[in-house]
């Protein structure tokens, strides 16, 4: 995984789209941040794995219809799980699509957000995965992983679920409320306040917890707290 940028050092991104004014809006606000600046641009998908390779951006911002190469196929070939050296994905599309949250999120995505979420989510999503965290669009978080941990209702779904990790050692009762809510899309520094313990505490009981289930990021705890009954609130 590309490492965080050093401190003090900005925030080096990447942004592909195929509508250069999207690419414009981007880029003035994300430039205008004193931790931000923008590296590359791209108009298709297979110029953006291409300028991603080279440049080795701290995080990519991928839209999901591109010519090409859609953001979906551009997301596994930098970031799956195959991928030797994956770097940070953030999809960034107009479409609230379940599919394409799927999509998204099992080709090694660690953020998922709409266009219309306004540019302080924007930055606020570059800056998490610069730091290894994840933050999906609070309007699709909770549905999301309700969906795909529900039992599918057709044969063949567009795209497969996020399958679920197994619980190797049990949880403490700490972590179990960490799990909750992460379940429920809230981000470390909200469950830092919740539970009224340090950032770094709660990045400990993360740590643990994906070791404990084998999770590759937060999307599969959530998915085992979801299928295990340990996401509802207070649950």
């Amino acid at each position: 995984m590309t490492t965080p940028p050093p401190s003090g050092a900005p925030i080096r991104v990447l942004i592909a789209d195929d509508q250069e004014m999207v690419r414009t809006g981007f880029r003035f606000f994300l430039d205008a941040q004193p931790d931000i600046t923008v590296v590359a641009e791209a108009a298709d998908g297979e110029e953006a794995v291409a300028l991603a390779r080279r440049e080795r951006p701290d995080v990519c911002l991928l839209d999901i219809r591109m010519p090409k190469l859609d953001g979906l196929e551009a997301t596994r070939l930098l970031a799956g799980p195959d991928v030797a050296d994956p770097m940070r994905v953030v999809v960034v599309t107009t479409f609230d699509l379940d599919e394409y949250v799927y999509g998204a999120l099992r080709g090694g995505a660690c953020g998922f957000l709409l266009k219309d979420s306004g540019p302080a989510l924007l930055a606020e999503a570059v800056r998490a995965a610069a730091a290894g965290d994840s933050l999906v669009s609070p309007s699709v978080t909770v549905r999301l992983l309700k969906h795909v941990t529900a039992p599918q209702s057709e044969p063949t779904p567009v795209v497969a679920p996020v399958k679920p990790a197994a619980l190797t050692e049990p949880l403490t009762d700490r972590e179990l409320d960490v799990v909750r809510l992460v379940a429920l899309g809230r981000t470390n520094a909200e469950i830092a306040a919740e539970l009224y313990v340090s950032l770094s505490t709660v990045k400990t009981h993360l740590s643990s917890v994906q070791l404990k289930l084998a999770a590759r990021n937060r999307v599969e705890i959530a998915a085992w707290a979801w299928q295990n009954g340990h996401a509802q609130p207070g649950g």
